[in-house]
């Protein structure tokens, strides 16, 4: 990895880095690369390919009916609401 590609990645990720956080970056993602270059050394040849290491089993909670808020309620404390709605500003 050399500097031009850090600068690249930075302007990509628009992170707006000086010239010293650019050196900085440099000598981390060199040390990633390498330590991510190391694995290809594992064996691993008597592995067999997996998608996945643990057991499949289902995170999700049983949906249950419970009470909730009425709009007022959940209304009570926003600083805009309009017809009964939250008001946001709009998004340029």
């Amino acid at each position: 990895m050399d500097l031009a590609q850090v600068e690249h990645l930075s302007r990509l990720a628009r992170l707006g880095l000086s010239p010293e956080e650019l050196q900085t970056l440099l000598g981390q993602l060199t040390a990633i690369v390498a330590a991510v270059d190391k694995l290809q050394e594992a064996d691993v040849s008597s592995v067999d390919p997996t998608a996945q290491v643990g057991g499949l089993y289902d995170v999700m909670r049983a949906d249950e009916v419970a009470p909730s808020l009425e709009a007022e309620q959940a209304l009570a404390n926003a600083p805009r609401k309009e017809a009964g709605l939250l008001r946001v500003p709009a998004i340029q």
